[in-house]
């Protein structure tokens, strides 16, 4: 009896962190793979057997190609939203499943209740996905832990104190690799129809906290230095968005010394617990280590 190929699950922002980490989650359990990419060079780190294809989501006719004969599309919005009818519609035309890559807007805590464009964003999506009837699953990571080399690396690798604002807000970092793997896993396995996940690390953690922990990975103690919100509007200046730095203080001024939100997401998709953050940073030690930064 000749059985039926499984059918290919298109991936957006494949060459991306999270994407690429659904891509290899996907070939590790045997579901073909199909990456979108606006330009096909730019899918030339992906492995062996991914089958690249080339189309961009900010032209949604361009996707039929990409999106014919798949069975399920893991859709990573990293565009300006003008499109986004448009291409939700197409998915639904195309595809049974649809996993979408949000955020916890939703959350009843103050950490995720602040003024945010892309909540708006997701929960615009996220409207037009329910709308067309399609099989669908929201995953919600939470405050990734690889935003810690880009907040706290410089200061890492220059010396033993690092100056930030709000150490006692409590967060719970979540690994890449989990997201990555949750969102393979609803994906290609049935039960998760209509799944809305909100993805966190194992502990809640406050920032002072996460930096001694960088610090303890490392072998050699890091100071935290308290900077009151203005101080750090003053040294992000040229550096970051204002607009993003505003909405990192309001949410953790509105967090500081509360528990994080913790949930039991990852272990009840998976199967096995969440990693914590001091594993996350043992297994990217050269990203906090002195010298230069390795390539990505």
């Amino acid at each position: 009896m000749t059985r039926t190929p499984m059918p290919p699950v298109l991936v957006t922002g494949a060459t991306g962190r999270i994407g690429r980490g659904v891509v290899d989650e996907l070939l590790g359990a045997g579901v073909p793979v199909r990456a979108l990419t606006r330009r096909a060079e730019a899918a030339a780190t992906l492995p062996a057997g991914v089958e690249v294809v080339t189309g961009d989501l900010t032209v949604p006719a361009s996707l039929d190609g990409a999106l014919r004969g798949a069975g399920a599309v893991f859709l990573l919005w990293t565009v300006p939203p003008t499109t986004a009818a448009a291409v939700v519609e197409r998915l639904a035309a195309h595809t049974r499943r649809v996993v979408l890559l949000s955020s916890p807007h939703r959350t009843p805590h103050p950490f995720f209740r602040q003024p945010n464009p892309m909540a708006a964003l997701h929960a615009e999506i996220e409207r037009l996905i329910a709308a067309t009837g399609v099989e669908s699953t929201i995953i919600r990571p939470g405050m990734f832990a690889s935003n810690s080399p880009a907040w706290w690396g410089p200061a890492v690798r220059a010396g033993d104190v690092v100056r930030w604002p709000y150490g006692a807000a409590e967060t719970a970092p979540v690994d890449d690799r989990d997201v990555a793997a949750v969102a393979a896993r609803t994906l290609y396995q049935d039960g998760h129809a209509g799944g809305d996940y909100v993805l966190t690390g194992p502990e809640s953690l406050s920032q002072a906290a996460q930096v001694e922990i960088i610090g303890n990975v490392l072998g050699r103690p890091i100071r935290f230095e308290e900077l009151s919100p203005d101080e750090f509007r003053a040294e992000t200046e040229g550096k970051a968005p204002r607009a993003v730095v505003d909405m990192l203080l309001s949410a953790w001024g509105a967090t500081s010394g509360r528990p994080a939100y913790l949930t039991s997401a990852v272990s009840d998709v998976l199967g096995v617990p969440p990693r914590s953050f001091s594993q996350w940073v043992a297994d990217h030690v050269g990203a906090f280590e002195q010298g230069p930064l390795p390539a990505p």
